[in-house]
């Protein structure tokens, strides 16, 4: 009974010990208070953290998405209609209907 609880408590403190490796890699860095790269990126923490991600989030980031979707629709309206048919509209549009409703209500206040 004891060799089995002793290959048990192996297996669990390596268990543990893989478990924070894989953490120690899938977390960012984490960078002091007073550094220059927390305050080039607004802190380890903030969301989303690539520049892409932050751009496309941003009100140029919107046009540029709808741009390409234009110049889609325009150039290969076929490809276009069939990539549409695999997002889920029905809760974009709600989205979007959301969106604008709450801006009006914004505006009137």
């Amino acid at each position: 009974m004891s060799e089995t609880s002793d290959s048990r408590s192996e297996t669990l403190a390596h268990m543990a010990q893989s478990r924070a490796e894989i953490r120690r890699l899938l977390e960012p860095p984490q960078h002091p208070a007073g550094s220059d790269q927390g305050a080039v990126n607004g802190g380890a923490r903030e969301f989303p953290r690539s520049r892409t991600m932050k751009l496309l989030l941003t009100g140029r980031g919107v046009g540029t998405v709808g741009a390409v979707v234009g110049g889609l629709i325009m150039a290969r309206p076929a490809l276009a209609i069939r990539l549409l048919r695999m997002i889920p509209t029905a809760a974009i549009a709600r989205m979007l209907l959301v969106k604008g409703i709450s801006a009006l209500r914004a505006k009137r206040e």
